[in-house]
């Protein structure tokens, strides 16, 4: 996943303002596009950290962002593993040879 250029305050901020406006519109995707207008990112970019943040608090199903990161590193261990393993059949069958 590549790096927002919005820090997590202005993410957070631009989250709690569309929570927050929940009755001054006449839908969430109102006040999402009003809301991403003024903090300058893109109305479909709002609606994901909405959405994630309605899995973090338990809003909405699917997985956290605590359960994401946790399956990232665990891939990442997998193919760290892997890599040694193939090192290490490539030494055994280099000491068998010999």
């Amino acid at each position: 996943m590549k790096k927002s250029k919005y820090s997590p305050e202005v993410m957070e901020r631009a989250v709690r303002m569309v929570e927050e406006a929940g009755d001054q519109y006449e839908s969430q995707w109102a006040a999402i596009t009003s809301i991403a207008a003024k903090i300058g990112c893109t109305a479909e970019t709002l609606r994901r950290w909405v959405r994630q943040h309605e899995r973090d608090t338990g809003k909405r199903e699917g997985p956290t962002t605590a359960e994401t990161e946790r399956v990232k590193a665990l891939e990442r261990e997998v193919r760290e593993l892997r890599k040694a393993n193939e090192i290490l059949r490539l030494a055994r069958s280099l000491r068998g040879r010999n």
